[in-house]
């Protein structure tokens, strides 16, 4: 399936939940890994807030793009933010959603308040 490019320049992103490794395989503790460079998938959270509105998601990002310096509740970067739709099929129940993907987590600051 096709991803779609995020814009996030107007958007604030807070980290809800530390980088963590994702597990491809829960069953055996598999870590997963990116298909083109084999290395090591980090999974995180975070609120995205844009005009108003927010939404909790999970951000797949390759180990080496997590930077040092991230705080609980800091605002973020994810350059290079994608989001790809998917569907499965488990226990004959069909599945949906959205992945994101960034290329890096980096710490940022909170964008200037208009009027301030």
């Amino acid at each position: 399936m096709r991803s779609i490019r995020v814009e996030t320049s107007s958007a604030t992103i807070l980290l809800t939940e530390a980088p963590a490794p994702k597990v491809r395989d829960r069953q055996t503790g598999e870590i997963a890994k990116d298909a083109v460079s084999g290395e090591a998938l980090m999974r995180l959270g975070v609120v995205y807030i844009e005009d108003g509105e927010s939404s909790l998601i999970q951000v797949t990002v390759p180990e080496s793009g997590v930077s040092d310096g991230l705080a609980l509740g800091a605002p973020v970067a994810l350059p290079g933010l994608v989001a790809r739709p998917w569907e499965s099929v488990f226990n004959g129940q069909q599945r949906h959603g959205i992945a994101f993907r960034a290329a890096a987590v980096t710490p940022a600051s909170f964008p200037a308040m208009a009027g301030a």
